[in-house]
């Protein structure tokens, strides 16, 4: 069993009870695993995220160090056909900040320096992260026993079932357990990524990176902290345009009765229907989406409790601590001091 080291004298323990910070930098380096078979797709989300350079754009987003590696560099077959050429071998994983694997092909046995490389990375204390299958190498290293995870959900009895130790949980998008964030397949892929984008930045620069995208910032439903289940976007357009409304409207209480008269639907068809499309209750979505806007504001402005409280919309700062503690599992005033100090030196003069 690798269970994460101790952290190392460049990590300190913030006041979010399970996010830790950089004293020295943050996360800048990404390496990121790719081994015949892998999958396009989720291989084009760590580039996409991690791969270009956005640091110009005045948003606060970093510029990332990324690193593609294999064992033996040079061509690497992917799944759907064609080869992309990797010029850097595993050692190029020793020191990074951030180790992605990514899905590999077949029950091929994983190359023993892979697994090294990842127990490595979760005993020094720096992030590991999975996408879609790429679980099972995580799992194969040691560094998921006793751990939450989850994978994509045809997998997930097959991980569960070869690797008892694990607690894999199929509902979800994607976990963070420790230093550990696996997703499920595909998409989900892109949403852990803006997760640990927003842990280690914030709420604006990864909404700012998510909308240079084009996908939405962050998808959760209102559960336990890290273990965010899909919020989907609303199917049919006069629900998509109700849910806009209503982000733009986040200071006024909206009763079901009245959100279903602009829909035009009865309050039972409507709250169905909501449910259905979002994944949560209207009040649950209002919660979500006022917590969001009030993390905006404890980074972006100097305002006080209570009046983040009342421009997010919840009206009172009691409210506000309540809803932070329960999503977010810390205080207001906590959540600045951590994130205000990492993004202040980011801001442009």
């Amino acid at each position: 069993m690798v269970r994460p080291a101790p952290l190392r004298k460049k990590w300190q323990k913030c006041p979010l009870s399970t996010i830790f910070c950089h004293t020295e930098g943050m996360l800048r380096s990404v390496a990121v695993i790719v081994l015949e078979g892998t999958s396009p797709f989720e291989f084009g989300v760590v580039c996409e995220v991690f791969g270009i350079d956005r640091s110009g754009r005045g948003t606060g987003v970093p510029r990332f160090d990324l690193r593609v590696c294999t064992p033996v560099p040079g061509a690497v077959g992917t799944k759907t056909g064609f080869s992309i050429n990797v010029e850097q071998g595993l050692e190029a994983a020793a020191d990074a900040d951030l180790v992605v694997m990514t899905p590999y092909g077949g029950e091929r046995p994983l190359p023993e320096e892979v697994l090294q490389v990842l127990r490595g990375a979760a005993r020094r204390g720096a992030w590991v992260m999975s996408i879609c299958s790429g679980a099972f190498a995580l799992a194969e290293a040691g560094v998921l026993d006793g751990l939450r995870c989850t994978t994509h959900w045809q997998y997930s009895h097959l991980l569960a079932e070869r690797y008892p130790r694990l607690r894999v949980d199929e509902n979800v998008l994607y976990v963070q357990d420790s230093r550990i964030i696996t997703s499920a397949g595909t998409a989900a892929g892109i949403d852990a990524c803006l997760h640990l984008v927003r842990t280690e930045f914030g709420a604006k620069v990864a909404a700012a990176m998510a909308r240079d995208m084009v996908v939405p910032p962050h998808r959760d439903g209102g559960q336990a902290q890290y273990i965010d289940r899909p919020v989907p976007e609303a199917g049919s357009e006069p629900m998509e345009q109700l849910l806009v409304w209503m982000g733009a409207h986040l200071d006024r209480e909206h009763p079901v009765p009245e959100l279903a008269a602009r829909v035009h639907m009865s309050p039972r068809t409507f709250a169905r229907r909501f449910r259905a499309e979002t994944g949560a209750t209207p009040a649950a979505w209002l919660n979500a989406q006022r917590v969001l806007r009030a993390q905006e504001l404890l980074e972006e402005t100097d305002l006080s409790v209570d009046e983040v409280a009342r421009e997010a919309g919840f009206g009172q700062a009691v409210l506000l601590r309540h809803h932070f503690g329960r999503q977010l599992n810390t205080s207001p005033q906590a959540y600045r001091r951590t994130f205000r100090g990492q993004l202040a030196v980011q801001r442009p003069a």
